[in-house]
């Protein structure tokens, strides 16, 4: 994108989820879930607070965000390479062996690293580019059905009597504590790049997270051949129609999801249901967010807050691995060690304050780089060899 034809809106969306994840690994202590007992008990009622409403609003739905505009980012540059007549493909398949580059790196700091992930997924979308608009759309909502969780759900409809078993990711997820909380960073890496992310994969897989990454990755895709985020009356109508009709989808799943265990006696089948049911309520919640941010941005003061997080969007992947590095600096037992003494509210607070730092940096980075740090190295490395 040239920067005369630059959608802001994306920007600042993309700068609103990453803020958003960084708030969320805070509290979370980045993958590793300690809970301080030793803290007043209006921290702890705070605490409390804290973790549930910041687990409702961004949990599932950030990385939502992130993935429809990776759609999106593909379609973008694969339409501005076809009117020079270049054909982008190839070059983007060499650009998710990078970003699987970038992945492995951040992973070796913070083991719930989702650009890996991202990079092995990204590569259907490849097949998919040419395909038509209502058979993508198609494709994608199977895709949100869950498909494989259905059939498991059927499966277990048919069998009740089966006993419950823990998922395999908890087996690899109980050991974090052998490197998390060691002193050595050599261990850290090493147990982050095997047990950890075994754990993240196969977590990945039980929540149905591949389905949803790529059937977003289309959606992405989809948004950008509809010119959706640019401004038009047009437009904007549509987006009132999306947040609409997911707020009133959202409110059931909602409540579904609150009352399943009255709902469903049976565990085995719960847990399967439950898996659906929360991919459901999460894709809803996240057209609630976009919508009503697209919407939010038009406004002239809604133009006025949200275009800060442009400068934060615009180098999302700095940020990312970026917010790794320092999380795992600031929580883990190689370095400050905090996860033993902040609860939900002071990460939060942490949370809070590295985001404005993230902020500052950014905007004085982009007065004078066109690109960020990260960025740079991965857009000269996609176009090495190039003419």
């Amino acid at each position: 994108m040239s920067n005369n034809t630059r959608l802001h809106v994306v920007d600042a969306l993309r700068g609103f989820a990453i803020v958003s994840i960084m708030l969320l690994h805070n509290i979370e202590h980045f993958d590793y879930y300690y809970f301080p007992e030793n803290l007043p008990s209006w921290i702890l009622m705070s605490d409390k607070v804290v973790w549930e409403t910041l687990f409702f609003l961004f949990s599932g739905k950030s990385y939502a965000i992130f993935a429809l505009l990776f759609g999106l980012t593909y379609y973008i540059q694969t339409h501005n390479q076809e009117k020079r007549g270049n054909d982008f493909r190839a070059r983007f398949a060499w650009r998710l062996v990078l970003l699987f580059a970038f992945g492995i790196i951040n992973t070796a700091f913070f083991q719930g690293d989702i650009l890996t992930l991202y990079a092995l997924v990204g590569f259907l979308l490849i097949p998919l580019t040419k395909i038509n608009t209502k058979v993508l759309f198609f494709i994608a909502v199977f895709l949100l059905l869950q498909p494989f969780e259905l059939y498991s759900l059927f499966h277990l409809l048919q069998n009740p009597d089966l006993k419950v078993v823990d998922p395999e990711s908890w087996t690899y997820f109980g050991k974090m504590h052998e490197y998390i909380e060691s002193n050595s960073f050599t261990d850290t890496v090493i147990g982050n790049l095997t047990n950890g992310k075994k754990a993240v994969v196969l977590w990945s897989w039980e929540n149905g997270r591949f389905f949803h990454m790529l059937a977003l990755f289309i959606l992405g895709m989809l948004a950008g051949r509809l010119k959706l985020f640019r401004a038009s009356n047009k437009n904007n109508h549509l987006w009132k129609r999306v947040l609409v009709i997911s707020s009133v989808i959202f409110i059931p799943l909602f409540i579904i999801q609150k009352s399943m265990e009255s709902l469903i006696e049976n565990e085995v089948i719960r847990n399967s249901l439950s898996t659906i049911e929360t991919s459901w309520a999460n894709m809803a919640f996240t057209l609630v967010l976009v919508s009503g941010f697209v919407l939010l941005f038009q406004t002239a003061k809604g133009f006025k807050a949200l275009n800060l997080l442009s400068p934060i969007g615009k180098m999302s992947l700095s940020n990312y691995v970026f917010q790794s590095v320092l999380g795992s600096a600031i929580y883990y037992g190689f370095g400050f060690g905090l996860y033993k003494y902040t609860g939900a509210t002071y990460s939060f607070i942490i949370g809070a304050v590295l985001a404005i730092v993230m902020w500052y940096c950014c905007t004085l980075w982009a007065k004078r780089y066109k690109r960020g740090p990260l960025e740079t190295i991965w857009h000269k490395a996609t176009w090495i060899f190039s003419k």
